[in-house]
């Protein structure tokens, strides 16, 4: 599977935002956006005028780095946004927020997106009682996501174990720290997401 492999701090720098893609780098004075607030090249600390078209790529391009998604992966997120009923921009982010490498973030089982695309794919998770491996799948009301009774013992998953009930879960869902799972309750609301970035933008950008 294709994936990004440069410097992730880039992407937070040309986007202006963190997008906390390194966990608790992000949170520290290591930081490459409070060290270094202008995006990278050569001309990055130059004038910059974006054109509406190009206010429209960057929420996309944002959004899509957020969620660590490749552009024909967000775009058939954004199709099967489109098809659904209701406001397409809401149902782009639910279907985001529902892939399961997401989840595990949003439970506190991973300091950041990537680590919990890491540890998905490693197999370190079950949902509904079977293992899955693939960071996209997505998730429904109702299921539960467990770690694996044979990874609870590794060093890094039992850090973030100790440290999940001190993270903020958002109220679509549930966490059961003693028996190490979650409960997906709902669907997220929109003002439960907090990705930074303008839907309507996206779909703007996908309406041209």
């Amino acid at each position: 599977m294709a994936r990004y492999t440069d410097s992730v701090c880039r992407l937070c720098r040309r986007e202006g935002i963190k997008l906390y893609l390194k966990g608790e780098r992000c949170f520290s004075d290591k930081c490459a956006v409070d060290r270094r607030p202008f995006p990278p090249g050569q001309h990055g600390q130059g004038r910059r005028r974006n054109s509406e078209y190009g206010l429209q790529l960057r929420e996309k391009q944002k959004a899509r780095r957020y969620y660590g998604v490749l552009e024909k992966q967000f775009e058939a997120y954004y199709d099967e946004a489109a098809r659904r009923q209701g406001v397409t921009g809401d149902n782009l982010l639910q279907l985001l927020e529902s892939r399961l490498d997401n989840v595990v973030y949003r439970l506190g089982f991973a300091a950041s997106r990537p680590e919990a695309r890491q540890l998905v794919r490693h197999g370190h998770f079950l949902v509904n009682g079977r293992r899955v491996d693939i960071p996209s799948y997505l998730t429904k009301p109702g299921d539960v996501i467990a770690i694996r009774e044979k990874s609870q013992g590794i060093e890094r998953i039992k850090y973030l174990l100790e440290n999940a009930e001190s993270r903020t879960i958002p109220a679509w869902l549930s966490l059961d720290a003693a028996n190490k799972s979650g409960t997906i309750l709902r669907q997220p609301a929109r003002d439960e997401i907090d990705t930074p970035v303008a839907e309507q933008m996206i779909v703007e950008y996908y309406s041209r």
